[in-house]
């Protein structure tokens, strides 16, 4: 059984002047992209109609140093979105998104949040301070890294992605499909550590994305904590690859995404 899920008012106007504006929809309706500002969007959602979120929000890493693409050193910089504002105020920014979150999924909904060191703390304390329950700590292993150019630090080789609910412990069931993840792993029980490669080039046919994780990644995510019919929202959607992951299983999905660039490539690859 599916549901759509709209807003307050006409999706189709202009509620507000930075309400998100939908960009793409699918041929039955049931999902959809917006361009524009998420917390606006999230304000103009009904409560406790998501069922699960994946989320790769901006990891405030911009911070003019250098990384290594293909061999050749180029400028970590990935556009003002992604630098940071200080402590104080990056973690306002990561409490307020997510306190938008809980609001919007369902008693049993889950969240999954990926991010590196510069992010996943503060995202993480945010989680507890508003009563999520923090399931799991998913480490993404990447099987080929670019180096370290420093030479200052162990080479970053991972990512980690924050698994969480809304539940109550002893109250409210989330979905876990447990028997589905032992089954993929050789019928033994799955590990938190995923060795998984970057996006492929196919993946990147139609643009790169400068923070883009691999459908794999995100499906495995969605398979282990959703049915189908099941809606996934994605607040930070980027290249779209949760909408890519969760139509693709046979999901609904309604991502949000700032960046014009990000929109267009996002559109051909839900298109697709």
């Amino acid at each position: 059984m599916t549901a759509r899920v709209t807003l307050e008012a006409n999706p189709h106007e202009t509620v507000t002047p930075n309400m998100p504006a939908v960009v793409w929809q699918s041929t039955d309706g049931l999902s959809c992209l917006y361009h524009g500002d998420s917390l606006a969007l999230m304000a103009a959602l009904p409560a406790a109609s998501i069922d699960c979120i994946w989320t790769d929000p901006p990891y405030n890493l911009s911070n003019d140093g250098v990384t290594c693409v293909a061999g050749r050193m180029v400028n970590v910089n990935k556009g003002e979105w992604d630098r940071s504002q200080g402590v104080e105020r990056d973690h306002e920014f990561n409490k307020a998104w997510l306190a938008a979150c809980y609001r919007l999924l369902k008693p049993t909904g889950t969240i999954w949040v990926t991010g590196t060191l510069h992010v996943y703390p503060s995202v993480g304390f945010a989680m507890q301070q508003l009563g999520f329950r923090i399931l799991n700590d998913i480490i993404w292993e990447k099987p080929a890294p670019p180096p370290n150019l420093g030479c200052r630090c162990f080479t970053h080789s991972t990512e980690l992605i924050l698994w969480a609910t809304k539940a109550r412990k002893g109250k409210e069931h989330y979905t876990f499909n447990y028997e589905a993840m032992k089954a993929e792993n050789g019928d033994k029980q799955m590990k938190n550590v995923w060795r998984l490669p970057a996006p492929s080039k196919q993946e990147k046919r139609y643009g790169k994305h400068p923070t883009q994780k691999p459908v794999d990644l995100v499906a495995r995510c969605l398979r282990a904590s959703t049915n189908p019919g099941d809606l996934v929202f994605d607040p930070f959607c980027g290249s779209g690859t949760t909408g890519v992951a969760a139509l693709s299983l046979g999901r609904q999905f309604i991502g949000c995404e700032a960046d014009a660039g990000h929109v267009a490539l996002a559109m051909k690859r839900l298109t697709e």
